[in-house]
């Protein structure tokens, strides 16, 4: 059985992702010809109406992604069109730089196009198996990002924090802890893939902030990582289940575990100039610092609602999304977060996962409803 993407349960209101029990045996090298990660998606005349959990704004438009492969495409028209992808699982996360594209989500899976959706190279899969003996393995990529068309990272169930410095066609995976791991085993490549010398494995930083005895998850020493964004100064931040929160100042290589003021799982993470950083998660906390997270504000959200996307917007000011409707946005750093509840046409108040601001100063959604816009400027 698949690990359920912890992105995918909270969209469902779960907000938790369910632990996979590890079991003995020896993992498979390549998932048959009939496994869904590496089965076709099918054109569904209702993919516009179905679970969509990551959208990003692109040059040639809008894309969003979600459950059984679903990858949508809004263009200049404004009509959202599905696109076909090489996987039936659920796709969670969505990422684009210089022209290309990339989506993630369940059994490993990462997809690269370079022509905006309309086809597909696998870059990784890496399917569970009931004799593995790696929680890790089949873990669902929770977020993406790019910087330009070569480096990127990848996060997700179980610790997993991916690098690639040829734009996805190699990845290796790093550590928070100070390991030392090998090159992935069992994930699939191109065939033409090589070994990246260029990346080496990360280690955990226990000098600055905090150190790898400090990680107190309970039982939980590989804590689920929801979210990785960059500030322009180069620091990355991810985010992750019961407070976790690691910085890195030297791409990845080092990481340092920040003291958070929130035991509960943050589920995104937004930047502006450097070191202006917002993290929002569960029960309506968001939480904010201007000095690259060494200190961190409690923001007043009028919301318990668990919150599981947002985009900043210019001047510091943002807009996040969550569960029964919730929208919550600032016009800048200065103000407040105003909130309030959207309707759908049908009435319903959405699970929303995603929210991009479009160029007529409504929001494009997206969540457990598929597409939509909310009409407030």
């Amino acid at each position: 059985m698949t690990p359920v993407s912890h992105r995918a349960r909270r969209v469902l209101a779960t907000a938790v992702l369910a632990a996979v029990a590890a079991l003995p045996a020896a993992r498979a090298a390549e998932p048959p010809a009939d496994d869904p990660a590496v089965q076709p998606s099918e054109l569904l005349p209702l993919s516009t109406q179905t679970l969509l959990l990551d959208a990003v704004r692109t040059s040639a438009g809008v894309f969003a992604v979600g459950e059984r492969g679903i990858a949508l495409r809004r263009g200049d028209s404004g009509q959202w069109a599905q696109l076909p992808t090489p996987t039936r699982v659920t796709l969670t996360a969505v990422a684009a730089a210089d022209g290309e594209l990339w989506v993630a989500g369940h059994d490993g899976v990462i997809l690269r196009s370079s022509d905006n959706g309309d086809s597909w190279t696998r870059q990784r899969v890496d399917v569970w198996s009931p004799q593995s003996t790696e929680p890790s393995q089949g873990a669902p990529i929770l977020d993406l990002l790019f910087i330009g068309a070569e480096k990127g990272y990848a996060v997700g169930a179980f610790s997993t924090l991916l690098r690639t410095n040829d734009g996805g066609r190699t990845w290796v995976r790093l550590s928070l802890k100070g390991e030392t791991p090998a090159a992935e085993a069992g994930v699939v490549p191109e065939p033409d893939a090589e070994p990246d010398a260029g990346d080496t494995a990360a280690s955990f930083d226990d000098g600055a902030v905090l150190g790898a005895e400090d990680l107190e998850l309970a039982d939980e020493t590989d804590p689920h990582l929801n979210a990785i964004a960059r500030d322009p100064a180069g620091t990355l931040y991810i985010a992750g289940e019961r407070g976790a929160m690691f910085r890195s100042r030297d791409d990845g290589s080092t990481w340092q575990r920040l003291s958070f003021p929130y035991e509960g799982s943050m589920f995104g993470i937004v930047t502006w100039d450097a070191g202006h950083v917002m993290a929002f998660g569960l029960r309506g906390n968001v939480f904010e610092s201007t000095d690259g997270g060494d200190t961190w504000s409690r923001l007043d959200t009028g919301a318990e609602v668990t919150l599981m996307g947002g985009s900043a917007l210019p001047g510091g000011g943002v807009v996040i999304v969550g569960n029964e409707g919730v929208i919550l946005e600032r016009k800048d750093g200065a103000s407040p977060l105003e909130r309030r509840e959207h309707q759908n046409a049908r009435g319903e108040t959405p699970v929303l996962s995603g929210a991009i601001p479009d160029a007529d100063g409504t929001l494009i959604l997206i969540g457990d409803k598929g597409v939509d816009r909310d009409g407030h400027g």
